[in-house]
């Protein structure tokens, strides 16, 4: 890892967002208080918390309850390898993630029950929680 990501990953932070999340393929989403609606022209993909997925159509489920971490990148757009380092250190702690990204921040979706494993990877990675 080159010096320069090492200092954005220090210079980042990390915070749980709270609830328990849920990642749903769904027929439409209706204006509602959802975590994120994507559209790519095939499918329609929903986050949202725990208890609002019941005024939508889904089709699929993702099986397991989701903790949500929101990363803030100190340099957004130009931090070569950032995400690739926090899938990695992930992946090396045995875990899978659903990785998602807004403008100017990237969110990882990680079991609920391995959320403490998780940030465990994140502070070790360098990135501080807030």
């Amino acid at each position: 890892m080159n010096e320069t990501l090492q200092q954005v990953l220090k210079d980042s932070t990390f915070q749980v967002i709270p609830g328990t999340w849920l990642y749903l393929k769904v027929r439409s989403a209706p204006p509602g208080d959802h975590f994120m609606v994507t559209n790519d022209g095939d499918e329609v993909t929903v986050i949202t918390e725990k208890g609002k997925e019941n005024e939508l159509d889904i089709i699929e489920r993702n099986k397991d309850d989701r903790a949500l971490i929101c990363l803030n990148v100190s340099v957004p757009f130009y931090s070569v390898g950032f995400l690739a380092a926090i899938s990695s250190a992930i992946a090396n702690a045995d875990l899978n993630i659903l990785i998602v990204s807004t403008y100017s921040k990237d969110y990882i979706l990680v079991k609920s029950d391995s959320l403490e494993k998780a940030k465990k990877s994140l502070s070790e990675l360098g990135l501080k929680e807030i």
